[in-house]
């Protein structure tokens, strides 16, 4: 790429970094006492579907003045999720209150009926409070004592306590417990008149601002959970010693002193009776099939890759801290628009090394060969959650931003690069001379075929990684919070070195079988650990999760298929 394109690039991610740091209304985070702090309700939820969560006042909850104000979000904000709105309780600065009337509600049979069934598929809210995340279940359920679910009864909480911490003129932490004798019973389908009230209190702590969101990462770095995460890294650090050693043997006792007959009497060598790789060595660089498509393949790989590290760079300085609304879903939308010139580039000069002449149609086929069932996929699950109205569906507002990022970033920097590397005139150079007609295969037993062989490619990348696996799943389909980038770090170099060894390894082997055609089987044994990883999304869901639902399941193996 070009000096102009890489300082386009680093332009880019420095906007994504700008753009992901979401604030609330008082931007300095100060105040005085008696100001308004800005608190927003978010969404609520199924606590055991984290995908399929609605609107705060989509269940019939009131609202002071009957005016619902909706706070104006950023793009990250939207993928996520979130659609924040005013929420129905004051909590000024230092102002402590005692059980406040936030609003009256007079609850009809089908407000009941849907509070009801919330309670039963243990809804949870969640709202911001100075961007500080708040959370607490709507209501309970009653089962002590009861055998039947005909005899549960259900009830809703009216009345929220927050406890507030605050240094000086700063909000440092809030929580919301709910009172558990402030009760509204929901069992029957009746009107009930609610009073929603709430508590605020305030307290003094020596916490600075900057350490406030330290809470919530804490977690995630308790000292049992750090001994699973380096018990992960030593396991897969014995993996790569492992695979080390047997390449080096490889390499050092087998193939130098072949490599060094060839180079220095290549004729001499063509007269010898050869056995295994050595036999086969004028087709070993023999072009693969469908070359466009494995160029394209290349070109989008190179740019998913690229954008993985600007991603592990991003968080490895801070910028995904716990509850930074929409952070990751900004910097994934611009850094991947902005890469993709990197995907032009790789696809066209490796499409014209490897003798292609219709670049045009091999750049088209880099843009669609991972925006293509994207795009799909997007429909389906977007239509899913409309469906369902939740808040997972996209506005068309939030659309068409998308379809001018692709349209005008996207494209343009794809065909900028695909351009660069047409005319970058490198040339393939294969050590060996290539024959002209290619050797016939011989047969081969069941276990050298692809499939068994990209079970074996698969197996050890991701027992490498499968325990941290557990961690980034639990994280991103559960509740947990994940914050050891780190580590994360750690496990991804670990799994690109196996992955390597082990392919370079089955790979001598299919040439020492005399199989010939080993393009597209390399490329499919490096990508084979995506088939187990997909092979455990099976388990996790319905082993280690409480997931259900048509909504859930939608978005849990759609979200995996995409990524």
């Amino acid at each position: 790429m070009s000096d102009s394109s890489f300082r386009i690039l680093i332009i880019g991610v420095l906007i994504a970094c700008s753009l992901t740091h979401v604030r609330s209304d008082a931007s300095d985070h100060r105040y005085k006492v008696g100001d308004v702090v800005p608190l927003y309700a978010n969404k609520v939820g199924p606590f055991h579907n984290p995908s399929e969560t609605y609107r705060y006042f989509d269940l019939p909850f009131c609202s002071p003045d009957g005016i619902i104000k909706e706070k104006r979000e950023a793009l990250g904000e939207v993928l996520n999720g979130d659609r924040l709105v005013s929420a129905p309780y004051k909590l000024n600065f230092r102002d402590e209150k005692d059980s406040a009337v936030a609003c009256r509600k007079k609850l009809s049979e089908q407000d009941v009926a849907q509070f009801r069934s919330a309670v039963e598929k243990d809804f949870y809210f969640q709202m911001y409070y100075d961007d500080l995340p708040i959370w607490g279940f709507i209501g309970k359920v009653d089962k002590e004592g009861k055998t039947h679910p005909n005899e549960y009864k259900y009830f809703l909480y009216k009345h929220i306590q927050f406890d507030i911490l605050y240094n000086k003129d700063r909000v440092i932490e809030i929580s919301a417990r709910m009172d558990p004798h402030s009760l509204v019973d929901l069992t029957e389908d009746k009107e009930v008149d609610v009073e929603f009230m709430y508590s605020v209190k305030w307290k003094e702590t020596d916490t600075p601002f900057e350490k406030r969101m330290e809470k919530y990462s804490l977690s995630s770095s308790l000292p049992h959970h750090l001994e699973i995460h380096w018990f992960s890294i030593i396991n897969s650090c014995v993996t790569v010693l492992l695979l080390t050693g047997f390449l080096a043997t490889i390499l050092m006792r087998v193939l130098k002193n072949d490599f060094v007959k060839y180079a220095q009497d290549e004729e001499a060598a063509d007269d010898q009776e050869e056995t295994g790789w050595k036999y086969i060595h004028g087709d070993v660089f023999r072009f693969p099939k469908y070359k466009s498509l494995f160029a394209a393949a290349l070109g989008s790989g190179s740019q998913l890759f690229t954008l993985t590290v600007f991603i592990f760079m991003l968080a490895l300085v801070g910028v995904f801290y716990p509850y930074n609304r929409g952070a990751l879903f900004t910097a994934l939308v611009v850094i991947y628009a902005l890469t993709s010139g990197i995907a032009g580039y790789t696809a066209a000069s490796f499409y014209c090394q490897l003798e292609g002449t219709n670049w045009v149609r091999n750049l088209l086929l880099t843009g669609c060969l991972f925006c293509g069932p994207l795009f799909l996929t997007f429909c389906f699950l977007n239509t899913v959650a409309i469906a369902y109205n939740a808040t997972a569906a996209l506005p068309f507002g939030t659309i068409v931003v998308i379809v001018l990022i692709w349209t005008l970033v996207t494209s343009p920097l794809l065909v900028l690069g695909g351009i660069a590397g047409k005319n970058s005139k490198a040339e393939f150079q294969a050590p060996c001379r290539t024959t002209k007609y290619p050797r016939e295969i011989p047969p081969l037993p069941w276990y050298r075929s692809a499939i068994p062989q990209m079970a074996m490619a698969g197996f050890l990348p991701f027992s490498a990684i499968y325990i941290e696996l557990y961690y980034i799943f639990a994280s991103v389909w559960g509740h947990r919070i994940y914050t050891i980038y780190s580590i994360l770090f750690i496990v991804f170099i670990i799994l690109l070195i196996v992955t390597a060894f082990i392919t370079v390894a089955l790979t001598y082997f299919q040439l020492a079988a005399e199989d010939h055609e080993w393009w597209w089987r390399s490329f499919l044994c490096g990508g084979s650990t995506g088939a187990f990883i997909y092979a455990y999304c099976l388990y996790y869901y319905y082993a280690r999760s409480d997931m259900s639902g048509f909504m859930q399941t939608s978005f849990f193996f759609g979200s995996i298929k995409c990524e």
